[in-house]
């Protein structure tokens, strides 16, 4: 099924459904036409699949499915448009009623429902619009029979075979060592180092492998000890000089400078590497105009003797104009090679009887991918979800090998891998066609946009978010994406890329639907050229170039893009502005990202668009948003990170019912929350929950810890600012931290730190986080003890306790079995870490000279332990004058500590240096007791000599 028009068939249900529950009568004729609405799309989704094979090679068939997409949108639009006034009207009923009594007086007088005549004149309009939608349908119908479409049996879903399927990780080196070894090799030259200025290209079609072969020379050891420093640039289109140059500097210093002028860059560049050797891989150039680099290229001659350039290019030409004074071809693999990488994905967890059965067809598979890496891959990633010889002799004889376009040609294998997608995946990949070429896409943002178009649906057994993970994992594992970047356990994607290649395809399917447009002085005759239906748009804009005012054709958009890469501080003076006329054509907007563009305000027109699901406005020195935000009853997610200059959150944020992503982290100026938070029980994702100290002219609009109370649905990490301001501990009840269950990371923080919080501990204690939780943070508590509910946490893996001042005592964390990592930091009370830290069995029947036998395994699986700013410390002994026993364990798996700013510690405790053969860096920073014991001719340095790695300062 297409999932527009099964998103279609969805609405129309519950609009019918209810309207009956409501008991609200359809305007005459309506009925009917929303019966034969249904009808045709059902008719027309039968043979929808075989449209969209049929249209590779009839023009014709592709109009029509073109045009049926069109009208396909327009429906959903309009029947969206009519759930979004039902359920909108409900909720500000619901509302107006639980606060205004004099509100149920007079909706008792009017003809419930409240506001008949404004509904009556809306289902009038939509009427119209359905009538219209259905005359357009007639005639694609007929078009239908004329084109002789037939219906096609659906693939599978295939997401239930996600949960048996694991990642193939196939090696980038098959095929290519020769050829690496001979970069490295013309790299490190006596040659290229007597030369000032060296500039290697590899050269190759799309899908050749020259991005990877070019990381694996980046990565060499013997590469990255022979330069002083490295840098990686991916150029791609549109080129923009300054953007590629402060992608140099942010390389090398971490962050990219807050500088507009290309020469302001350069300096900074040139500070950089003037006199030292680098290595500088320009990834992906397609620009091959010499004067476009004169100046990047005049600063990149002040580097030291044997500095090289390594460019990647699928033109001659490039290499050429970039003064390449060594070229490398890269070809295709060999057949060996190539059967190699095929087998390794396709065969992956197959049987050796299945393997043999399929091999001769494999092989052919093979041959058809042209020693490709990328086909190679993609073809593999397929065959790897057929299951019969069938199966696969299916897809050697499929009709797209035989294409004869040059251009079709190339989108054989992704067409192949595209069909056999379960059709809610096929909208989920076409949509990346919305990114820019070799964009570092954030997973996350991209679940939330598929989130807002309708594509992933929410289930009582499955979050849409979690769905979503499932959908990118499936296209992973089929070669769509590269470059993934998981998390710690490798079960998440945080980030990827898509190739070049991948992504003209996704372009292919999306030609009609989706545009990316360079902001320059000729935007409009751009957009007035564009496709009117046009449903994704995407404008780059560069730093220097003005936010675009004028932009026609944008009345139909579902998904709308200013892409700017501000990231410097706000020239209060240059602020950018959205004119409101924008927003007033935009009433079918979905999706709406300007981060980045410095946006000064935003227009109160912003509450038309009803049907917004995702807003992004990060980045941006707003100081307010307008109360119409509240109008916005779809909105799921609302990204207002580092809006450092944001004073407020609107007080109609309450009425948000459906909004499940706040972030507003990195949000300094931010001081209070509206009490209204508090209704938001969809809320997955909350970056900090501020608490506001109680006076008169906040109390009943600002959060207080007792508003946290009904957030029971949060997730991933909360952060609860401002708990000095708690006033005791029977209102941190109220919080419910206990019913948390779905929180993964929780930071408790204090500050700023009172006179009047000092010494509360009970407030802390009625803080109880679930035991679910992984990670914890306590920062500027003034209390005098922890809470006894940390040793209730057996799933947390990190804790930090920070700033802590008055506790003189650390609990007995050595018993929490999955503890991994370990920070103490600001604890400037405490003088003695002890036996009890370890929180080990004592055996009173055994003792030796009176002590206490310890015995059992204290911080089984702790590796990282951080002891920092203790100016008090002074003794860490774990056995106060007892003894351990022969099987007792501390810290058996710990590989680094690191202590700093502890001046007065003495010693370390001799067990945990001769004892833990697991610890592979000690790091002793301000220090200067352990200095000078430890350091090369200290008394006790033979102590720590099995260490590999020590490091004292």
């Amino acid at each position: 099924m297409d999932p527009i028009i099964t998103v279609i068939l969805t609405q129309v249900g519950v609009i019918l459904e209810e309207m009956a529950r409501e008991e609200i009568r359809l305007v005459s004729g309506v009925k009917k036409d929303v019966d034969n609405l249904t009808r045709t799309f059902e008719s027309l989704q039968a043979v929808f699949l075989d449209a969209e094979k049929r249209q590779v090679r009839d023009e014709a068939v592709k109009v029509w499915l073109a045009n049926l997409k069109d009208v396909s949108y327009d429906a959903e639009d309009v029947l969206f448009e009519w759930i979004t006034a039902i359920n909108k009207s409900k909720n500000d009923r619901e509302t107006e009623e639980s606060s205004s009594p004099v509100y149920q007086k007079v909706c008792s007088f009017l003809t419930l429902p409240c506001f008949g005549v404004t509904r009556v004149a809306l289902r009038r309009d939509i009427a119209l619009k359905i009538k219209e939608i259905n005359q357009t349908l007639d005639r694609i119908a007929v078009d239908k029979d004329r084109y002789k479409l037939n219906p096609l049996p659906e693939a599978g879903d295939g997401l239930d075979r996600l949960k048996m399927a694991s990642y193939v990780e196939v090696s980038d080196i098959r095929g290519r060592d020769v050829k690496r070894d001979s970069l490295v090799r013309k790299i490190l030259s006596a040659e290229n180092r007597k030369n000032g200025f060296n500039v290697i290209s590899i050269l190759g079609l799309g899908g050749m492998g020259k991005t990877a072969l070019a990381q694996l020379v980046y990565k060499s050891s013997a590469v990255s000890e022979h330069f002083d420093v490295t840098m990686w640039v991916c150029v791609s289109e549109p080129f923009d000089e300054v953007r590629v140059a402060k992608a140099m500097v942010e390389d090398i210093e971490g962050k990219a400078p807050y500088v507009f002028e290309l020469e302001t860059v350069l300096r900074h560049l040139r500070n950089n590497i003037t006199g030292k050797r680098y290595l500088l891989v320009l990834d992906d150039v397609w620009t091959g105009e010499y004067r476009k680099w004169v100046q990047i290229f005049d600063s990149l001659r002040t580097g030291a003797a044997g500095s090289t350039i390594l460019v990647t290019t699928r033109y001659e030409k490039v290499a050429k104009t970039m003064g390449s004074t060594y070229e490398l071809l890269l070809g295709e693999l060999s057949e060996e090679d190539s059967w190699f990488l095929f087998s390794e994905i396709a065969f992956f967890e197959r049987s050796k009887e299945e393997c043999e059965e399929l091999e001769d067809v494999g092989r052919e598979l093979a041959r058809k991918c042209k020693g490709l890496p990328l086909v190679l891959k993609t073809i593999g990633s397929l065959m790897r979800f057929k299951t019969s010889l069938k199966d696969w002799q299916d897809v050697l004889s499929s009709d797209f090998w035989t294409l004869e376009e040059a251009e079709k040609e190339l989108l054989q294998p992704f067409m192949l891998s595209y069909y056999d997608l379960p059709s809610p995946l096929k909208r989920c990949f076409s949509f990346c066609a919305f990114f820019p070429k070799d964009q570092k896409i954030d997973a996350d943002n991209l679940i939330k946009l598929w989130m807002a178009q309708g594509y992933i649906k929410s289930t009582e057994n499955e979050e849409m978010e979690t769905t979503g993970q499932k959908y990118l994992q499936n296209l992973a594992m089929r070669s769509f994406f590269q470059e993934l970047e998981k998390d710690k356990d490798g079960k998440t994607i945080l980030k990827f890329k898509i190739h070049d290649m991948v992504h003209d395809f996704a372009q292919y399917l999306t030609n009609n639907e989706c545009s990316l447009i360079e902001v320059n002085g000729d935007l409009v005759r751009k957009m007035e050229s564009s496709q009117k239906g046009v449903r994704l748009l995407t404008l780059m804009r560069s730093e220097d170039a003005p936010f675009p005012t004028s932009i026609p054709n944008v009345e139909k958009l579902h998904s709308f893009w200013v892409q700017c890469s501000h990231d410097s501080p706000p020239m209060l003076s240059k602020l950018d502005t959205v004119e409101p006329d924008l927003f007033r054509r935009l009433t079918r907007l979905k999706a709406l990202d300007l981060s980045r563009n410095m946006l000064g305000d935003l227009p109160k027109d912003v509450g038309k668009l009803t049907n917004l699901k995702y807003l992004n406005l990060s980045h941006n020195p707003l100081s307010e948003l307008p109360e119409t935000l509240g109008e916005l009853y779809n909105l799921q997610t609302l990204n207002l990170s580092s809006c450092d200059y944001l004073k407020k959150l609107p007080q109609r944020i309450r009425k948000l019912v459906n909004l499940r992503h706040l972030k507003i982290d990195k949000t300094k100026s931010l001081k209070a929350l509206p009490k209204g938070i508090s209704n938001l029980q969809s809320l997955q994702t909350l970056s900090k929950f501020i608490i506001i100290i109680r006076d008169s002219n906040s109390e009943e609009v600002a959060c207080r810890i007792a508003d946290l109370s009904s957030l029971n649905n949060l997730r991933g990490h909360l952060k609860v600012e401002g708990l000095g301001y708690a006033a005791d501990a029977e209102e941190a009840k109220k919080a419910d931290m206990q019913k948390k269950e779905h929180l993964s990371s929780l930071h408790l923080d204090f500050s700023p730190i009172t006179q009047s919080f000092s010494g509360k501990d009970e407030v802390i204690e009625a803080l109880p986080a679930h035991r679910n939780l992984q990670a914890l943070q306590i920062s500027s508590y003034a209390g005098t003890k922890f809470p006894s509910w940390i040793m209730n946490l057996s799933n947390m893996r990190e804790l930090s306790l920070q700033d802590c001042g008055n506790c003189t005592i650390l609990p007995p964390l050595g018993k929490l079995p999955s503890l991994v990592i370990l920070y103490i930091e600001g604890m400037r009370n405490l003088k003695f870490i002890g036996a009890e830290f370890l929180g080990l069995h004592v055996d009173v029947n055994r003792t030796l000279n009176g002590g206490a036998r310890l015995k059992g395994t204290s911080f089984p699986k702790l590796k990282k332990l951080k002891i920092s700013n203790m100016e008090n410390w002074e003794e860490w002994d774990f056995l106060n004058g007892g003894s351990f026993d022969e099987n007792a364990k501390v810290m058996p798996c710990l590989k680094f500590l690191k202590l700093a700013q502890c001046g007065k510690l003495k010693t370390l405790p001799q067990h945990l240096l001769l004892n833990t053969t697991s610890l592979s860096k000690l790091s002793i920073n301000k220090c200067a007791m352990l200095q000078e014991q430890f350091q090369r001719t200290g008394e006790k340095r033979s102590t720590i000599s099995s260490i590999p790695i020590i490091r004292i300062s």
